[in-house]
């Protein structure tokens, strides 16, 4: 990764305590804004011809204008061959209108709002299960015995994947997540095999044709269950297909384990860092959406989005040719100070709070309730469990080696 042009703030103050913050955080080098600085320049071009976008209002631009800036990244590489179709068909995250706003509708008429938000009480019932497990310990980690399993046991039971095979849906995960840190988006076409491309990209053949059973029974036997709603979904005699619920199932199952598990380790660490933000949250758990909005913005799971241009376009002043690459860095807009006051505070009282920790647009995250609803009950349920929870300053988390994905792999925790 690079971040040309990068200059210091001028809050001296500020600064020194939000550095004390990115070091004892570990944070990545590339991460200029956790250390309160800022690009000479919104947008800025690297040696590689990669368009690197800081700006707040830069980034909203890019996301309001999918004409322009195509979330199909893989035809870039691929062109219109039959291996970017196959890689990207079902994908909300990499279509583009019309296709986009036809899938997201039907998606949408099944994996809806209401339907989230009566998850709460068995997010809740499985949160407290994991967490009996380490009740009578001195230490648990975050991560291993929350953050991850828990999206992964409430995404199984929406799909309506039976019990049994959870461990298969763990080990699907690791793999992509590992694949992921390994390949970077400059490096798919050149330098990786294909087979590390396509697990990079959800493409796990054994995870795949399991989806794509379940599919195939739901048609034949319907269920309650998401699966069966995605079956059953239609628009004017319009259905997704076979590959496109499969492949819609892979991002829910990733995305919504990410970000979720990302959202409940880096709100851990934003309390941890500001002890009196945790006092005020353990006494009035009524705090916490405000919590995670600022630990969405503060520290988001989402470093960074990636953009290609399919016309010759200007940002900023910057002209961009056609076929470009370009990154938004949604972190370092998340701290623009021409959108927000005292952006390297940790504010849970900041209102309004317009972040870009779930994107913006036609691609704002569709699995943002959950990942709310799940990082709410995870935190609150956390410190009232273990009052005394912090993090061990002898054994430090870690973050994984995911380019655009701020996700601790392990962060060990202190609860007596």
């Amino acid at each position: 990764m690079t971040a040309p042009g990068i200059t210091h703030g001028t809050e001296r103050a500020r600064e020194k305590k939000v550095t004390h913050v990115a070091d004892r955080w570990g944070m990545n080098p590339a991460y200029f804004w956790m250390w309160d600085r800022r690009p000479d320049n919104p947008v800025k071009v690297d040696d590689n011809g990669v368009f690197h976008v800081y700006g707040y209002a830069e980034c909203v631009e890019v996301y309001g204008d999918p004409k322009t800036y195509s979330s199909n990244i893989e035809a870039l590489f691929f062109g219109e061959a039959e291996e970017g179709e196959a890689l990207s068909e079902g994908a909300l995250s990499a279509a583009d209108p019309p296709k986009h706003t036809k899938m997201r509708k039907l998606v949408s008429r099944a994996f809806t709002p209401r339907m989230v938000a009566g998850l709460e009480p068995q997010i809740t019932k499985i949160t407290h299960e994991l967490l009996d497990a380490a009740a009578d310990k001195d230490r648990l980690d975050l991560i291993e015995d929350l953050a991850y399993p828990m999206p992964l046991i409430v995404i199984a039971e929406m799909l309506g994947v039976p019990h049994s095979d959870r461990g298969l849906f763990k080990e699907w995960v690791d793999k992509i997540v590992t694949a992921a840190g390994e390949v970077t988006v400059e490096s798919t076409d050149k330098q990786r095999t294909d087979e590390d491309v396509a697990a990079a990209m959800g493409q796990v053949p054994e995870m795949m044709n399991y989806l794509r059973e379940h599919i195939a029974e739901r048609r034949r036997k319907p269920r309650e269950d998401l699966f069966t709603k995605l079956v059953e979904a239609e628009i004017d005699g319009f259905r997704l297909s076979e590959a496109a619920i499969a492949v819609f199932a892979r991002e829910l199952l990733m995305a919504g384990h990410l970000t979720t598990s990302a959202t409940l380790g880096n709100t851990l660490l934003c309390l941890d860092a500001h002890p009196e933000q945790m006092a005020r949250l353990r006494a009035n758990p009524d705090l916490a959406p405000g919590v995670i909005e600022e630990s969405l913005r503060f520290l988001g799971p989402f470093v960074a989005s990636i953009r290609a241009t399919v016309a010759d376009t200007e940002l900023a002043g910057v002209k961009i040719p056609k076929g470009r690459l370009v990154r938004l860095w949604l972190s370092a807009a998340n701290r623009d100070e021409r959108q927000f006051e005292r952006p390297h505070v940790f504010d849970p009282d900041r209102d309004p709070n317009p972040h870009l920790g779930f994107g913006r647009g036609i691609h704002f995250c569709i699995g943002a309730p959950l990942a709310r609803l799940e990082g709410r009950i995870g935190t609150n349920v956390l410190l009232e469990r273990f009052p005394k929870v912090r993090t061990d300053p002898d054994n430090p988390h870690e973050f994984t080696a995911m380019e655009e994905v701020l996700l601790a792999s392990k962060l060990p925790l202190l609860v007596n």
